[in-house]
């Protein structure tokens, strides 16, 4: 079963079970806090939409896109009045705006290494000069690996997913490389956040 299979078999599992998380929002407050009331936002691979509805609430437009169809399904549901697209990193080229400010929290972690340089090279052509950038993906441990596929069975059910872990210079450095001054980090074991500016 490939990750998109995946996440729509889980999707209303997954959802309910993660609404009591907070890890992220003393970085997310940080994102916002860089940008103005009104401005436009990116939540790339929004799962359920619970980022989107937390930016939304705190002033910013939002267009987020997944590429889980259950997903966004439940996103369309829990924010009526937002924008929500099914939509593939990989067609992110096809995408008609530029952003003050994107949004990555949990989405590298899912893409092998050696293809995050050329994502994160598309996500930020979408992004206007000046604008920012929010990344969190999971640390890597010392001697821990660098990637695997998790068998779970969080929900009563067996399913895999891919996982990538990073440590905080690499994302910097991928981010440096692509001209972003890094404006904020922070590790909340087991989750890096980091913020760059265009």
């Amino acid at each position: 079963m490939n990750l998109k299979e995946t996440y729509n078999q889980i999707a209303e599992d997954w959802h309910r079970n993660h609404q009591k998380d907070d890890w992220w929002v003393e970085g997310t407050d940080k994102f916002i806090s860089f940008l103005q009331k009104g401005d436009l936002a990116f939540d790339v691979g929004c799962g359920a939409g619970t980022k989107s509805k937390y930016l939304i609430k705190k002033g910013l437009r939002v267009i987020g896109v997944d590429f889980s169809e259950k997903m966004i399904e439940i996103a369309k549901r829990e924010i009526p009045n937002g924008n929500f697209f099914v939509f593939d990193l990989s067609e992110i080229d096809k995408l008609d705006y530029l952003f003050d400010g994107i949004f990555m929290q949990a989405v590298l972690l899912h893409i092998p290494k050696r293809e995050v340089k050329d994502k994160l090279e598309k996500v930020i052509t979408k992004l206007k000069t000046g604008g920012y950038i929010y990344i969190a993906v999971k640390e890597k441990k010392s001697q821990g690996v660098e990637e695997e596929i998790k068998i779970e069975n969080d929900y009563g059910y067996q399913y895999e997913r891919f996982f990538s872990y990073f440590t905080v210079d690499e994302i910097k450095l991928h981010l440096q490389n692509l001209g972003i001054k890094i404006v904020f980090s922070e590790i909340k074991s087991p989750w890096i956040q980091i913020i760059g500016r265009k």
